[in-house]
């Protein structure tokens, strides 16, 4: 209070005799006192002649939503409702459809949909839009409006309408809300293979990741061939879970680093001796829908060579939110830092370009379905060095490799094309003797033909 007090004095009445600096620093103060007398002269005229009775409560949430909506699409401020569906979303279960979504000029925009979900066996995709639940127009409404009207009692049904880009007419969908169990970590084998998929990176993912590959060397009663890490339509989650399950893959080096606004605010995270996967071959799989945790891991497995990444572009997140408690039931969600692959990468707006693009021609709606990624949220962070994503899906195009179509596909028995030509990889590497991951990386580079 003393120390406050004592700047305040020398603001107001020393000006004249202070730096330029510090009066500089003063007339800023004095700026921001001056719109906030603005916010309240505004506050008061709603409140006493506003056509209806208003709120305070209401009108205050709404200030303090539209300053940080200003900032970015990450910063957000957490009531006790919000804390409740965080909590959900890293360490619980709840009764839905499995879908991610955010509020895009008032309209519900999907993000993704978790896997083995009622929303991801519908075929809902990134990039859809929900117009209607229940035949009922939500555009306009919030978006906790219409997660409240997605989620309920599971065995019950609700019909959704979605518009898709590239489609004349809306999509009339309907689906039974399920329990969603948020297990972050699936693992299977195939063809000698360990396959683990990562949903998100929840509390936990980490130690399960280990535990796949435990399950994995016991199924077969020997180690794989090698390993296919799947991370698509993973949106991410804890940072601290990316840093552990890239440390897993790691023997040694750094993992990511995260810079705030000072220039002396840098913290490194760096892998621990002990690669769980014994260096045998590690192919990463990412699309648009890889964000967050998920860069930071392909981001470290391919910068320090140690793993091959493959598929598409991911979605671009390369910021960093922490949670800043302003009470026992609410916080502040601020975006405080922008991370940062080994390589010194910002992944934001660019994304993680993959070694070996390859597309989901298992998909039917592949080549018309537009990509949904950060670059196209408003008010995103700008990267002063963007990546070049031209050529993606033209590439893919061209490339004999990639000419089948989905019905050819599902005729040689094969449902996820990406899937399936990560296995042949590895087991392509795994033929050749002292084939590396780094020298498949160099390869991959090289113009078609070369």
């Amino acid at each position: 209070m003393k120390s406050t007090f004592l700047h305040g004095a020398l603001a107001l009445g020393a000006l004249a005799l202070i730096p330029a600096a510090t009066a500089t620093f003063a007339a800023g103060e004095a700026s921001s006192y001056k719109a906030l007398d603005e916010f309240m002269d505004v506050f008061q005229k709603v409140r006493s002649d506003y056509v209806e009775k208003v709120d305070d409560e209401k009108l205050i949430k709404g200030a303090i939503d539209g300053m940080l909506a200003s900032l970015d699409p990450h910063s957000s401020f957490l009531n006790a409702r919000d804390f409740q569906n965080l909590r959900t979303q890293t360490e619980g279960s709840y009764g839905g459809l499995g879908l991610s979504v955010t509020q895009e000029d008032g309209a519900v925009k999907v993000i993704a949909p978790t896997q083995d979900t009622p929303a991801w066996r519908a075929g809902i995709k990134s990039g859809d839009y929900i117009t209607h639940i229940d035949g009922q127009l939500i555009y306009g409404g919030t978006l906790d409006e219409a997660v409240d009207k997605m989620r309920g009692a599971p065995g019950t049904a609700l019909k959704l309408t979605i518009v898709r880009a590239g489609r004349d007419k809306p999509i009339d969908l309907t689906l039974t809300r399920e329990i969603i169990q948020l297990k972050p970590v699936k693992w299977e084998v195939k063809n000698n293979i360990g396959v683990i998929n990562i949903v998100s990176f929840s509390a936990n993912t980490g130690a399960d990741v280990r535990q796949a590959i435990r399950s994995i060397d016991k199924s077969l009663g020997h180690k794989p061939t090698g390993y296919v890490l799947d991370l698509r339509s993973n949106p991410g989650g804890l940072l601290d879970e990316a840093v552990t399950v890239s440390d897993i893959f790691l023997e040694r080096g750094e993992i990511v680093s995260q810079r705030g606004r000072a220039k002396g605010d840098v913290e490194r995270y760096y892998a621990k001796p002990g690669d769980d996967a014994k260096g045998l071959p590690v192919i990463v799989l990412v699309d648009a829908g890889s964000a967050s945790a998920s860069e930071i891991v392909a981001g470290a497995l391919q910068d320090q060579r140690r793993g091959l990444v493959m598929g598409e572009r991911s979605f671009g997140k390369g910021s960093v939110q922490t949670m800043l408690p302003l009470s026992n039931t609410s916080a502040l969600k601020l975006t405080t830092a922008r991370y940062y692959t080994p390589s010194g990468r910002s992944v934001q707006e660019g994304g993680i370009q993959p070694d070996i693009r390859v597309p989901q021609l298992s998909d039917p709606d592949y080549k018309n379905r537009p990509k949904y990624r950060e670059s196209d949220l408003r008010r995103h962070l700008i990267n002063e060095i963007k990546a070049d994503d031209k050529g993606l899906e033209e590439d893919a195009k061209d490339d004999p490799r990639f000419a089948l179509s989905a019905e050819e596909l599902k005729k040689q028995g094969i449902e996820d094309f990406q899937l399936d030509y990560a296995l042949k990889t590895i087991a392509r590497l795994a033929s050749t003797p002292g084939a590396t991951i780094a020298q498949a990386q160099a390869a991959a580079r090289k113009p078609a033909g070369k």
